[in-house]
């Protein structure tokens, strides 16, 4: 292949994927939609290099890796921020910078969440499998031959025919990530008060057991009135099932699309980029709202992805 266009992997990191906003469509073939575990930072980390938001990038998973460029490149670390550097200097985090052709970038661990972003401008070039770029884990399906990428691998660089203006980011973001806002899920009224009191005043932590189906949950465990298995159903991203042990998990971007569980809450759809940054050890508690202001916090994220746009 041509190297010159590409990303020469040295090493891979734990988990390093290609990502991009998910497949739709598919979950009647019990494909979820995959995609980024914290699309909020996907998106942001796009906008930083000039891309459309969808373009494709790397997501690393705790441990970054590191990578060796074989062209000019133009690119951005977006999501929670890792140790990074290049040719020994540091390099920025949420800004975009260039990379001068044969230059290695080192990113080392991370310093707070679960996942950092990759975006380079141009986009990653990987096949499309079902109309998306996004790498499936479980079943080995999409993104780069449909694996974490590990030493000796190519990265094509995508073509500049869509770029436009990288952005800037003035102000900070900040996102508190020791709540995360539910939603009543479809089965909330097989738990009584005292049940629900207890799932929302008591904090969780994140098990090592947690992957991209779902993030399992461990420290106050939480029964039903009844037997805790129902008819099988879809099962949205964000649904929180309650298995019979009691501890709750948070089906994530592989998950099943269909489950048996039942469903006490959903995350809100603004906080699952928060849900993308939990690692094993994390605590956080769960804040129920109505389905209106999760509606409201959800336009606000995307005013404010928006806001970053029409910068000059």
């Amino acid at each position: 292949g041509n190297q010159s266009m590409s990303i020469s992997v040295f090493q891979g990191g734990l988990q390093s994927t290609v990502q991009d906003l998910g497949r739709d469509g598919y979950a009647h073939y019990g494909i979820s939609a995959s995609g980024a575990a914290d699309a909020f930072s996907l998106r942001i980390g796009n906008l930083l290099v000039g891309n459309p938001e969808d373009y494709s990038a790397l997501e690393m998973t705790l441990t970054g890796g590191k990578y060796q460029f074989n062209k000019d490149a133009f690119i951005a670390l977006s999501g929670t921020e890792f140790h990074a550097n290049l040719e020994g200097e540091p390099f920025p985090f949420q800004q975009g910078a260039y990379i001068r052709k044969g230059q290695i970038l080192r990113i080392g661990g991370t310093k707070k969440g679960a996942r950092c972003y990759l975006s380079v401008r141009g986009g990653l070039d990987v096949p499309q499998y079902l109309s998306a770029t996004t790498t499936h884990v479980m079943s080995g399906l999409g993104g780069f031959k449909g694996r974490s990428i590990e030493k000796g691998d190519e990265l094509k660089i995508g073509s500049m025919k869509k770029v436009t203006q990288p952005i800037n980011i003035k102000e900070s973001h900040e996102i508190n990530y020791s709540i995360i806002r539910i939603t009543r899920g479809l089965q909330y009224n097989l738990y009584d008060g005292n049940a629900w009191k207890s799932f929302i005043s008591q904090s969780y932590t994140v098990s090592e057991k947690s992957s991209r189906m779902g993030v399992r949950l461990i420290g106050n465990a939480i029964q039903s009135i009844k037997d805790n298995e129902i008819l099988t159903e879809g099962i949205p991203l964000g649904a929180i099932q309650v298995p019979g042990g009691g501890d709750p998990i948070i089906s994530f971007v592989e998950h099943q699309t269909t489950g048996g569980y039942p469903k006490i809450a959903n995350v809100i759809t603004a906080d699952l980029c928060k849900v993308g940054q939990l690692k094993p050890g994390d605590s956080f508690t769960f804040q129920l709202v109505t389905i209106e202001e999760g509606e409201r916090l959800r336009l606000a994220q995307e005013l404010f992805i928006q806001s970053l746009k029409n910068h000059d």
